[in-house]
């Protein structure tokens, strides 16, 4: 019983059929679009969100080959209906995460979405439990030392933040 209740809210290589096949693997491995152009809001929101279907079609309208993909993107944006994405990374309600404060601290995606940028259909890559998450924190706790701090604002570079360890810092 305790062994099925740890594993509760874990979705590791969860990977749902979308409504649109997105292959990341072609945008951010081949391409090598950076994760913050599509995803900006990470760089300053708690969520990195979906980005809107005007900003593909920044690319996508330019292009000559067409997919049965790009012209489902196509026809969804011109009778102006949203793409009903299925949500990949979920996390309990009671855990709070924010995306930018991993971002401003320098965490690359790849660090808890897994090798996105090699990924046809997005899955859920790492464990994401509670232990996985503070293993992380641990490994990056240690806040830089005074004179470190003095020598980097010196250099007008704001030291990173410290991954916290409090409870109250992911739990309501």
């Amino acid at each position: 019983m305790a062994w099925e209740l740890s594993r509760v809210g874990i979705h590791q290589g969860y990977a749902p059929i979308q409504p649109i096949a997105f292959p990341h693997k072609v945008h951010a491995g081949d391409y090598k679009i950076p994760c913050l152009y599509c995803h900006y809001a990470a760089r300053t929101s708690r969520h990195a969100g979906i980005p809107p279907e005007s900003l593909c079609m920044n690319c996508h309208s330019l292009l000559e080959k067409q997919t049965t993909e790009i012209e489902k993107l196509v026809e969804a944006v011109q009778q102006q209906r949203p793409i009903r994405w299925v949500k990949v990374h979920n996390l309990p309600d009671f855990v709070y995460f924010n995306h930018s404060q991993h971002v401003v601290s320098g965490v690359a995606c790849q660090q808890c979405h897994g090798p996105i940028q090699d990924m046809d259909r997005v899955r859920q890559d790492r464990p994401l439990t509670m232990g996985w998450c503070l293993d992380c924190h641990r490994e990056h706790a240690h806040l830089p030392t005074a004179s470190i701090r003095r020598s980097l604002l010196a250099l007008s570079q704001k030291p990173k933040p410290a991954a916290g360890l409090d409870c109250a810092s992911c739990h309501y």
